[in-house]
């Protein structure tokens, strides 16, 4: 091969690879603090909490106490590149939940910048162990010994990949709230073969598509386990973000609360 073709190949190649996304490996903490700011400004009701990893990264946690003395609490995770108070879903959830009596603890989630595909979220997913032991040591530690994960879109993702990852993790229950396939692997179905608590998986009979194309796997996964209970309920007009659908969304999630 000619010289002046192999220094013309090696440009090429360099120039692809300066063109190929850079996929982060952390959380991009500079969008963690704007959205923290932007959060506590607007906070109209619960208080504003910051938690360690465990690997010397704080952040933010909203506490909406209820009854504090039935010991139950929920963990909210929000979905993809939000916030802990964001106004699908999460917001409506934390004052639901507070009506009815019942704590929340929503936290930050590793975040990336706003135009990140999903699939570029597999590498955060190692930092989100971390926040959810944080969590759940604050609750346990101020004598909320019966928590629930619910979790909405990666939200999902990302608790699926805790609950199969850690042992003792203290989740007594799961909510599921549109929950697709996954970029992981093994993916959503195959972790919800080895989720070990009881699952609540709900969505709207006009969510995302592979939320709907999905929906007969996730059930069929969940309920080869022997000794959890397994519900799947299609919220009949809800889309993914249950934007019209916040009662229907609030009631089925109280409901499950009751029921444990």
């Amino acid at each position: 091969m000619k010289p002046g073709l192999i220094s013309g190949i090696a440009l090429l190649v360099v120039a692809a690879a300066l063109a190929a996304p850079v996929h982060a490996t952390n959380s991009d903490v500079a969008k963690e603090k704007r959205w923290a700011e932007q959060v506590i400004d607007g906070l109209l009701d619960g208080d504003e909490l910051w938690l360690d990893d465990g690997a010397g990264h704080e952040f933010l946690g909203i506490l909406t106490e209820g009854d504090t003395d039935s010991g139950r609490a929920v963990i909210l995770v929000h979905g993809i590149g939000v916030h802990p108070n964001w106004p699908d879903v999460i917001y409506p959830l934390r004052e639901g939940l507070l009506a009815h009596g019942t704590t929340t603890l929503s936290i930050q989630m590793p975040i990336l910048p706003n135009e990140a595909e999903s699939s570029a979220y597999v590498p955060l997913f190692a930092e989100v162990p971390g926040r959810f032991n944080a969590a759940v040591k604050y609750l346990n530690d101020n004598g909320y010994r019966h928590i629930t994960l619910v979790a909405h879109s990666m939200g999902t993702s990302m608790s699926a990949y805790y609950l199969t990852r850690t042992k003792g993790h203290g989740i007594d229950s799961f909510v599921s709230i549109g929950m697709g396939l996954g970029s992981l692997t093994p993916n959503n179905i195959d972790s919800l073969k080895l989720i070990d608590v009881d699952i609540l998986d709900l969505y709207g009979s006009q969510d995302l598509e592979p939320v709907l194309a999905n929906a007969e796997p996730r059930a069929a996964a969940a309920n080869s386990r022997q000794g959890q209970q397994y519900r799947q309920i299609e919220v009949q007009g809800a889309g993914h973000f249950f934007q019209g659908h916040e009662s229907d969304l609030v009631g089925h999630v109280i409901e499950w609360l009751d029921q444990h």
